[in-house]
């Protein structure tokens, strides 16, 4: 048997599986069904040696659902290909949700792309299947805008469909101050054990039996970008140049730029947020609210990695400020950069040439997103949607 008609059987065999699931829930034996199955008796060395070769012949995406599909199997399938499969910053692919909470590849850069939808202020990110700026994509990531009095939030999700706090495809939020100037990154679940939970309107439960235990509903702030000022009190751009930007990426060590430096990676979204999130009051006091709001402090913190723009060139020809985007963009905007590892307590060395992150206008509605170690798609995405976002006060 061919691999190609294996997974084709194996695909079979789990939509049986499915459809009796429904049918008879109440059935003891059913969900027994997976264990009593052929494949999840398979022999280990048998099963290795299969999604070794599946996970070596569908190397790109769409066939790489054949990867998912494996793992959908039973538990022992589940297991033996998450240990197959590696990280996107040793394999530099995109395979499971979880890969988009994980730092990209070390020796490149991921190639991606967002499309706007201006009707919907709706913005979807995909993953580029080819070199080509104008293909189909595989989708990872959707974040919508959404006007508040004091603040603008974009919430990001897994589904396109669903854009809320309390669907479980929600992983995380931008919020941008009034003026639009300093945006924070909230991520929904704890990305280290020391991660400091901030309260928001969305959190003010009695407790946690409210809602789903698989509702990541925490507010976990991961990163802090800010734009520079002019007098005015606009963001700095000069009529030829870039914004001026700063991110800073708490969460991640300014080690993890250098050889042999590490970020932190999750292993996978937390299947319950209990252990997660502390007892909140139904009741708060108007300090408290305001804290919330304006969050932790975006100046810079000891030991984590700062990312700054790239410094344009002048172009004595085109007599405008350029940056060398190797062909990834077409539309000269204001909304371009590229960022680096900004040498914040030393000499830069050749990894702050390098560049972590780089966004650009391609269309009307389409920009390039690409990104690398240390800094995912999550992250990567959420700095680029700061980008999009303007105001009067702003430009």
């Amino acid at each position: 048997m061919s691999i190609r008609s294996l997974i084709q059987d194996m695909r079979f065999s789990r939509s049986q599986r499915v459809v009796q699931d429904r049918s008879a829930v109440a059935a003891p034996e059913v969900g027994d069904s997976v264990k009593q199955s052929c494949w999840a008796h398979m022999p280990q060395e048998l099963l290795r040696e299969v999604l070794m070769r599946i996970e070596a012949s569908e190397a790109a995406w769409p066939p790489r659902k054949s990867v998912v599909a494996c793992a959908g199997v039973c538990r022992s399938w589940r297991l033996l290909t998450k240990e197959i499969v590696k990280s996107p910053e040793l394999s530099g692919k995109l395979t499971f949700p979880i890969s988009v909470k994980q730092p990209g590849p070390r020796d490149e850069l991921l190639r991606c792309f967002i499309k706007r939808n201006r009707s919907t202020q709706t913005y979807y990110l995909y993953l580029g299947l080819t070199h080509a700026l104008t293909d189909e994509g595989k989708f990872l990531l959707a974040a919508r805008k959404y006007k508040r009095p004091t603040c603008t939030d974009y919430i990001i999700s897994l589904n396109g469909d669903e854009m809320s706090k309390a669907s479980s495809n929600y992983i995380g939020k931008l919020r941008s101050n009034f003026l639009g100037t300093k945006f924070t990154i909230f991520d929904g679940q704890p990305t280290d054990v020391g991660a400091k939970f901030t309260k928001s309107r969305s959190t003010r439960l009695v407790n946690l039996k409210q809602v789903s235990p698989r509702v990541p509903a925490g507010n976990y702030p991961v990163a802090h970008i800010s734009y520079e000022l002019n007098m005015l009190g606009s963001r700095v751009r000069t009529s030829r140049g870039p914004r001026r930007m700063q991110c800073t990426m708490d969460g991640i060590p300014a080690s993890a730029i250098q050889p042999g430096g590490v970020a932190p990676t999750q292993a996978e979204f937390s299947s319950s947020t209990a252990e997660f999130f502390p007892s909140l009051p139904f009741f708060r006091s108007k300090s408290t609210r305001m804290e919330s709001f304006l969050g932790p402090s975006a100046k810079p913190k000891d030991g984590v990695i700062v990312l700054r723009n790239k410094a344009p060139r002048w172009h004595e020809q085109l007599q405008c400020w350029c940056l060398n985007f190797h062909g990834r963009v077409t539309v000269a905007s204001v909304k371009n950069f590229q960022l680096v590892a900004s040498p914040e307590n030393g000499p830069a060395g050749p990894e702050h040439e390098k560049i972590v992150l780089q966004f650009g206008k391609v269309g009307k509605d389409l920009f390039t997103m690409d990104y690398r170690y240390p800094i995912s798609a999550f992250q990567a995405f959420s700095i680029c949607l700061s980008s999009f976002d303007t105001k009067i006060a702003c430009e």
